[in-house]
């Protein structure tokens, strides 16, 4: 039998892995490391001081940066929140789900055909089916909590507490208001453990204390903690700017490319220093040197914010969309002070939490990603990769498939359709368009395309 071209990557990567998922599979609770996972919401690839912004202030994930592993070709796996959060929980990709290809419309709206009809059966959102990373990892023995932004499902039968998290602390859809915790049409939007509920505060700090609440419980079980911040994502409130009413939904602060300068630097600012105050709580626990810290965005910057170098900006599939910030801290395997190359994705992290905490997918569920600690552990060469992309909204559809250093874009509006193929090696701001100068390249890579979007169409 021969392995499609597209899997040639994902196929050698798993077979090197195999034998550290089983070896894993052996390890006692006490030897597990804790795992925090923390994901940022709309923040551009240059967003940090340590990717090049100047003035913002990010101490915390500077030092986190400098203590561990920089990643400069990381990629979410959607150009929207909703893909990457389910691509990250199943560790697959999120086409293979259906329906979730773009984030739900406020209220539950599907928001392109396939969501449209699974919302019209209330089936829009990610199914407990769809074995998620905290099952598997609290069937290893580990305590799971999600502290922030869910965004997988309104319906009660999506909520977190049915994908395999003991404790839930979370904002339900995509854009609440971060005082009041309503969302634009006034609905309640803050939940615990699968249940509205109210709390004072600014919603990155109560999203911190719980966190740090969790971490400081009297379990000694190992821990997955994905701690899901919504700043820097609309609606534009920094820690100051309460009001003592929600914001109007025709706010200019609800628009996502329009935020204040200074509003949107005092939404990052403050993530980091709570950021820090989790890290100074594992610190209090002497937990530090065996957790691994890993620190990313759900997709590309708005027009808000910088994704410099690159082109495009969230919701497309140039690098401006895709291309995201990703840290990676673990003292105990990974030396610090390294900036990798190294080709990434969102679900890859899911692979390699599962295999460092000694977990395993149920038999027959074949994970997309592959274990990119592993590769930073053992300090190996950058591994060639082959990913895709593809975000529905409406009619338009953005498609992208990077093989090696070379990437195509594709994008449909209607019958509209737009194709650009760049060398991201020698451009990456993808400016040079090489569409006409490579049309065998270009024949290869729609050939990919298509046998990907073969392989992953959804069974619902």
């Amino acid at each position: 039998m021969v392995t499609p071209a597209f899997l040639v990557g994902v196929v050698s990567a798993g077979l090197l892995l195999a034998p550290s998922f089983l070896l894993a599979a052996t390890m006692p609770a006490a030897s597990k490391p804790n795992i925090l996972f923390i994901l940022a919401d709309d923040l551009g690839y240059g967003d940090l001081r340590c990717y090049g912004r100047d003035d913002v202030r990010t101490p915390v994930l500077d030092q986190l940066a400098a203590d561990g592993v920089r990643l400069t070709q990381c990629y979410a796996n959607g150009p929207e929140c909703t893909p990457t959060r389910a691509a990250f929980m199943t560790g697959r990709y999120q086409q293979r789900v259906g329906g979730l290809e773009c984030a739900i419309g406020t209220g539950n709206v599907g928001r392109y055909d396939d969501a449209v009809r699974l919302r019209e059966t209330h089936d829009l959102g990610l199914p407990v089916e769809e074995t998620s990373i905290a099952r598997m990892l609290r069937d290893a023995g580990y305590a799971t909590a999600l502290c922030g932004k869910w965004h997988l499902g309104y319906e009660p039968k999506f909520a977190p507490n049915k994908h395999g998290f003991d404790h839930a602390f979370y904002c339900i859809g995509g854009g609440m208001d971060y005082f009041h915790h309503v969302e634009t049409n006034g609905a309640p939007a803050l939940y615990l453990d699968g249940k509205p509920i109210r709390r004072e505060g600014y919603f990155t700090d109560l999203v911190t204390d719980d966190a740090i609440r969790f971490i400081e419980r009297g379990d000694r079980k190992p821990f997955f903690l994905c701690l899901a911040y919504t700043a820097p994502h609309s609606p534009f409130q920094g820690p100051k700017d309460f009001r003592p009413t929600p914001l109007a939904a025709d706010s200019p602060l609800q628009e996502q490319g329009k935020a204040p300068r200074e509003v949107y630097v005092a939404m990052i600012e403050r993530m980091d220093q709570c950021i820090g105050r989790v890290l100074d709580a594992l610190d209090r626990r002497r937990l530090a040197d065996n957790t691994v810290v890993i620190f990313t965005s759900d997709n590309g910057g708005t027009r808000s914010a910088r994704n410099a170098p690159f082109s495009g900006t969230k919701g497309s599939t140039f690098e401006g969309g895709i291309r995201v910030p990703g840290i990676v801290r673990w003292p105990e395997k990974i030396p610090r002070g390294i900036v990798s190359e190294q080709v990434c994705i969102t679900m890859d992290f899911t692979a390699s939490i599962l295999r460092v905490a000694g977990a395993q997918p149920p038999a027959g569920r074949k994970l997309d990603g592959i274990d990119v600690l592993q590769l930073l552990e053992t300090n190996n060469p950058p591994l060639p990769r082959t990913l895709f992309w593809r975000q529905r909204r409406g009619d338009r559809t953005w498609w992208a498939v990077r093989d090696g250093t070379l990437k195509l874009v594709r994008q449909a509006n209607g019958t509209d359709i737009t194709e650009n193929l760049f060398d991201l090696a020698a451009d990456a701001a993808e400016k040079n368009d090489l569409l006409k100068q490579k049309p065998e390249e270009v024949a290869r890579l729609k050939k990919l395309l298509a046998a990907w979007e073969t392989d992953v169409k959804p069974r619902r």
